[in-house]
C-alpha cells in the first residue's frame, strides 16, 4: 500500500515539475527567427477562447490573461498545451482613444472541438468570454523583440512594407505574444517576442 501511494506521488511531482519546466522554458523563439523581416502569407482560420475586456491593457491585463488561462485549462475536449501563445487584438481607428477606453480582445487558440464546461460561469461581470472563430487569410506579419512600448517603429515598418507589396490593410491589429511575462514574473522585457499582425488585401 505504502509504495503504491508512494509511486502515486512521484508521478504527480513528476507532471508538475514538467509543467513548471515549460512554463519557465517558453516556447521555441528560433523558429519565428524568420519574421524579423517583415511577411506576406496565408494564415488558416482559427477557433479561439477569447476574453473581451474594456481598459488599459497594462491594468487589466493580468486579470484578464489569468482568467483567460483559468477558462482554458476547463475547456472539454480540448487539446491543451502548456506553452501556448496568447493573442489580443484591438480595432485599428483613425485618433486612438485613451488607454481605459481600450476594447481588446484578448484570446488562446483551441481545438475545433473545444466547448464549455457545464454550468461555466465568469464571476466578473465586466469580462465577457466566449469562443469564436478568427479569420485570416492573408496577413502581413513582422517579428518584435523587446518591451512592449518600443512597438511603433516595428508597426510603422510593417505597414510601410504592406503598402510596398500593394496591399492595404483591413480588420485588426493583432498580437501573437510568443513569449513576455510568465507566471513567475515579468521578466526580462528585451527578451519579449510578439509577432505583430494584420489581415491584408490587395489594393
Amino acid at each position: 500500500m505504502f509504495k503504491w501511494l508512494l509511486g502515486i506521488v512521484v508521478a504527480i511531482v513528476i507532471v508538475i515539475g514538467i509543467a513548471l519546466y515549460l512554463f519557465m522554458k517558453g516556447p521555441d523563439v528560433s523558429r519565428y527567427e524568420y519574421l524579423k523581416e517583415p511577411q506576406i502569407s496565408e494564415k488558416p482560420d482559427q477557433l479561439v477562447l477569447v476574453v473581451e475586456a474594456k481598459g488599459d491593457p497594462n491594468v487589466i491585463g493580468m486579470k484578464t490573461f489569468s482568467l483567460l488561462f483559468k477558462t482554458y485549462y476547463a475547456l472539454k475536449d480540448n487539446a491543451k498545451s502548456f506553452t501556448v501563445a496568447p493573442r489580443a487584438r484591438w480595432p485599428i481607428a483613425v485618433t486612438l482613444p485613451p488607454k481605459d477606453q481600450w476594447q481588446g480582445s484578448y484570446a488562446l487558440p483551441v481545438s475545433p472541438t473545444a466547448k464549455f464546461p457545464d454550468k461555466f460561469k465568469v464571476d466578473d461581470p465586466s469580462l465577457k468570454v466566449m469562443l469564436v472563430t478568427w479569420h485570416y487569410g492573408t496577413v502581413a506579419e513582422i517579428l518584435h523583440i523587446g518591451p512592449y512600448s518600443a512597438e511603433p517603429p516595428t508597426i510603422e515598418r510593417l505597414k510601410t512594407f504592406i503598402k510596398s507589396q500593394g496591399y492595404r490593410i483591413i480588420g485588426e491589429h493583432e498580437e501573437e505574444y510568443v513569449k513576455g511575462p510568465s507566471m513567475f514574473g515579468p521578466g526580462d522585457p528585451n527578451k519579449y517576442y510578439t509577432i505583430i499582425r494584420y489581415q491584408v488585401v490587395k489594393k
